[in-house]
């Protein structure tokens, strides 16, 4: 999973790969803003056919918080 998430990240956003790991936060370490996030987001429904609660996404400060999540719901 954190490959296909590095991967959304290095091709939607154009993020160099070499910064994406587990730990990195998606605000202060890669930049991402709040639009950016909401297309992430997007993606990652379309791609595993889920939906992801407002609630859940403010759980979202790092890679590793976007693997988790969807290890957990995405079938």
């Amino acid at each position: 999973m954190f490959e296909k998430v590095k991967q959304l990240l290095v091709d939607e956003l154009s993020i160099n790969p070499d910064d994406v790991t587990l730990q990195a936060e998606l605000v202060s370490d890669l930049g991402i803003n709040s639009i950016e996030l909401a297309e992430i987001v997007m993606e990652c429904e379309n791609q595993f056919n889920i939906t992801i609660d407002d609630d859940d996404l403010r759980s979202f400060v790092t890679v590793g918080d976007v693997v988790e999540y969807l290890e957990r719901v995405a079938q």
